[in-house]
Order: structure tokens, then sequence, then C-alpha cells
């Protein structure tokens, strides 16, 4: 079978949920001389200001009933508060050091287009852009409603809140987005950021569809940020929001650009499919910011790009837990340790297949309890226990080890909980989030795919993993060895054809190991 390096598969595009601020020595002492003075000084005017804009931002609906709270401001108390907040909200971002904010093009009215995309989204520094778009409505976390300030702010704007741990709050969330989005212009224009996340703007990630679901027109809106350090980024990974904050208010200003492009009308098609107009609006976007537009997205917590419904991570945990075993425990001992959790998963004891901090460190033969408290902190960790599941395979799929087909066997055996000799939907998510290492949630095109009149054999899953052009490459790419992870006691690398198999296909790890 052919196999796909990943790492070149995806090399034309920078990673870009991480970001590191690149200075000289003379920009850092710089920095440091600049810093001393203007990050406290910026930051106490930014916080009197602050600290002026919550009453006010409070009395905007302050002896309104919660019916009327749900209807638009209207009348004096908007023109009055919202100058007010207006004008507050640019001085706090002028502190800052944001002494210009240079507008292109003209920001459509709300009967033109009734919500706005603002795209790349690089820092929570971006809500600037509230300013050129008159406080446009924005939907905001809930949790964000009970923080001191913001949470005023939120009320003030009328924000759409959300909490991503509730589905029936999301589900009201997207009620409300619609409701408001489809008014006539009885609502105020809304501003979102279809990214999702903060990345570190080299390309334009995924864009969720909420934005789109009305099948309204949209106007993209672009954020520049043209200086000679690149200090407003926060991410996933690298730079701070806390050392964002510094860098940025370290520097004497910092430069802002908002683009506003034409308005967006959605063709029929896209109105009856939201994935497909955030996809073309986001290609749109992308060829006007001249950066790539790719399919990474940030599922929960995790960095993942998607393909063919499947999330798949773009920082593997297997193949970080294989290099640490690797470091600990020796190469010539990484067969035996996958094959002690395979045969902990197999007792069929009520909860064989989770464990604790202390009792993979016990399996797998750590001596460190820290390596065993990185390996959880890789992979779903709830509870306090971690499921072992996860870790065997994943690993065991890029260890180079065992056959694919020996894997995918141990696989099926172990999440066909009833012995059907068939997987249910929910079964084929937790095997396939246990063979990738990161949970899967939208695995229904797979299973099409792999079903047969509602029966999903093992054999019938091999077949579409090593045949179907899409599915084929998550095989090959995210669940096969590379020649880092190809070893054996002996240090020679081994092959991929399954001479690690026992008489049934299960994995089985050599006796010599025992």
């Amino acid at each position: 079978m052919e196999r796909y390096d990943r790492h070149s598969a995806t090399q034309e595009y920078p990673h870009p949920f991480i970001h590191e601020v690149k200075m000289t020595t003379a920009q850092r002492i710089r920095g440091i001389i600049l810093g001393s003075v203007l990050f406290p000084v910026r930051i106490l005017l930014a916080s009197l200001l602050f600290l002026i804009m919550w009453p006010i931002a409070r009395l905007r609906l302050a002896g309104l009933s919660e019916e009327e709270r749900s209807r638009p401001v209207k009348g004096w108390r908007r023109w009055l508060f919202h100058s007010v907040i207006l004008s507050l909200s640019r001085a706090v971002f002028f502190c800052l050091g944001y002494f210009w904010v240079k507008v292109k093009g003209r920001k459509a009215d709300l009967k033109e287009a009734p919500v706005l995309v603002v795209a790349p989204h690089s820092s929570f520094l971006d809500m600037l852009v509230l300013c050129p778009t008159e406080l446009a409505t924005v939907v905001s976390r809930s949790e964000n409603a009970s923080l001191p300030v913001i949470g005023a702010l939120l009320e003030f704007n009328q924000s759409v809140l959300v909490s991503r741990k509730d589905p029936e709050s999301r589900k009201k969330a997207v009620a409300q987005v619609r409701e408001r989005l489809t008014s006539n212009g009885y609502w105020p224009q809304m501003l979102m950021f279809p990214e999702g996340t903060t990345t570190n703007g080299s390309v334009l990630i995924k864009f969720k569809p909420g934005a789109f679901l009305a099948g309204v027109p949209v106007q993209p809106v672009l954020l520049h940020y043209p200086n000679k350090l690149d200090t407003v980024r926060w991410t996933y990974k690298g730079t701070t929001w806390l050392e964002a904050l510094w860098h940025t208010t370290s520097q004497l200003y910092t430069n802002v650009t908002v683009e506003f492009l034409p308005v967006y009308n959605p063709s029929q098609e896209e109105k009856n499919d939201p994935n497909l107009y955030a996809d073309n609006v986001q290609k749109l976007m992308a060829k006007a910011l001249g950066v790539p537009a790719t399919d990474y997205v940030m599922d929960g917590r995790v960095p993942v790009s998607k393909l063919g419904g499947l999330s798949l991570p773009v920082e593997s945990p297997a193949r970080k837990t294989l290099s640490l075993l690797q470091r600990s425990l020796g190469a010539g001992n990484v067969e035996a340790a996958l094959g002690r959790m395979i045969d902990r998963c197999q007792t069929g004891a009520q909860g064989s297949a989770r464990a604790s901090v202390d009792e993979l460190a016990d399996i797998l033969g750590l001596t460190d309890r820290k390596a065993a408290v990185t390996i959880c902190g890789l992979y779903y960790f709830k509870d306090e226990v971690v499921d072992l599941r996860q870790i065997c395979l994943s690993v065991a799929a890029l260890s180079g080890l065992f056959s694919f087909k020996s894997v995918l066997h141990t696989a099926f055996t172990l999440f066909d909980r009833e012995g059907r000799g068939s997987l249910s939907a929910e079964e084929l998510s937790d095997l396939m989030g246990a063979l990738l290492g990161v949970p899967q949630r939208n695995t229904a095109e797979l299973y099409t795919q792999a079903s047969n009149q509602g029966q999903l054999t093992e054999e019938r899953l091999l077949q579409v993993l090593t045949t179907h052009p899409t599915y084929q490459r998550v095989a090959n790419e995210f669940m096969q060895c590379d020649n880092a992870g190809a070893h054996l006691a002996n240090g020679k690398a081994e092959n991929n054809n399954g001479s690690m198999q026992n008489g049934n296909g299960s994995i089985h790890y050599n006796k010599k190991f025992d």
C-alpha cells in the first residue's frame, strides 16, 4: 500500500496554532527599557477607563424588565450610552498604543449585511475592531458574563451568550443568532470571528458555520497588523496572553488596519449549505490576505485538521508518547509495555480499560511518575483516569512494531462490546478516537461508507480505511509509523508486514520482553 508522509503533505501550510515573538538582542533590550515605563502606565490608564465604563455600561439596561432586555435597546438609552462607551473604548486602545486605526473600504449598513465576519483572529486585542464597526453585537462565552467589567460590557452590548459545555445553550444561541440576523434591521449588526480561536495569521483555519446559518449576506472584514514586530498574537502554544500584552504595550505604538471587503451575497446553494457558504467566504478572505485557506480547526482544546469528517491531531499525542516511552523505557521495551496495556484492556473486568496515573506508571513500568502524568495529559484525562485503549492503540499504530491490520483487529475486538462482530456508530467513534488519539465527534460519513445495511464489520472497515481515497490518507498519514518510530529490541527497523501478530491477527508482543 502506498505510503504518505504527513509532514510533506502539510509542509506548504505553516502551523497556525504556535507563535513566538522573534526579537533581536537590541529589540529585547529596547523592549525592556520602554516596557518598564510604558507597560505600567498604559495598563493603569486602561484599567481606570474600564472602571469608568463599568457603571455606565450597567446604566444602559438599568430598570428594564427581562422582557424589555430581550429586545434591542432603542431611543435615548441607545444614543446616549452608546456614544459614551464607544468613545471610552477607543480611548482604552489609544492608551495601549493604538494611536491610529487605518480603515480601508466602506462598512456596509445593517440592511446590506446583517453580520460582519472578521479574520484572521489573532488575539483578545482584536476587540479593537468593535470601534470602527460601532460596537456591533458579538457572541461570547456565557462564563464571561460573570467577569468584572467584561460582564457589564457584554450586557451593554446585548451579546449572545453561549456555554460550550451545554448542548442546550448552543441550540439556544444558534436560534438567537438566526433570529437576529433575519430580523430585517430590528436587531443591530452582528460581528463574529468565524475561525473561533486565535492563530498566528499565517493561514486561515476552517470557518465555523455559525455566522452563515441564516443564509443572509455577510461583509468580510480583514485585520492587518503591519508592524516590524508581530507582538499582538496569542495562540494555543508559544506566546502567552500576558507576554502579548507586555510586548505590545512596550512598543511606542502599534499599527492596525481594518479592511472592509465588498458584501458577499450567497447563492441559493450556499444558503442551503452553511458549511459551503463558510468555506467559500474563507477562500475569498484568504485570497485577499494572500494566505492559504486550510481545514485546521480547534476541536475543544485540541488543534486538528479535518478530513472526511475526522479530526486529525496537528500534534499527535501518540507520537509524543512513543518518543517519551522510548526515552524512559528504552526502544526495546516499548513493545512489552504496549502488550501489558492490551492485556489489561482484555481482562474483561469492569472499567479495566481505565487507569489512574499511578496505575499507568505501574503497567508501563515507569519509575518516573512525571512521565505517566505527561502521558495522561496528552490524552482525554477525566476524573483522574485515562482510557488505556487510546494510549496503546494510537501508539501501537505508529510504533512500526505491528501491522495496521493487526492493530485494527485488536481495536475492533476491544470496542465490539457485545461481541456481535459489528460496531454501532458510537462504537466506531470511540474506536477511531482511540486510533487517532483524539476524540472523534463526526464519524457519520465514515460509518456510511463502511457499513452495509446497518452492519459495520471489521473486514469492511479495513477495506474502507485501506482503499477509500480519503480514508486511505487518514490511515497512512496518521495511523502508520514513520522511520523515527520503527524500532526493535536490537535497534533494527521493523517492517510493517504484520510479523508481530498472533494467529488470530491481534496484537501480540514478543515473549522475550515478558
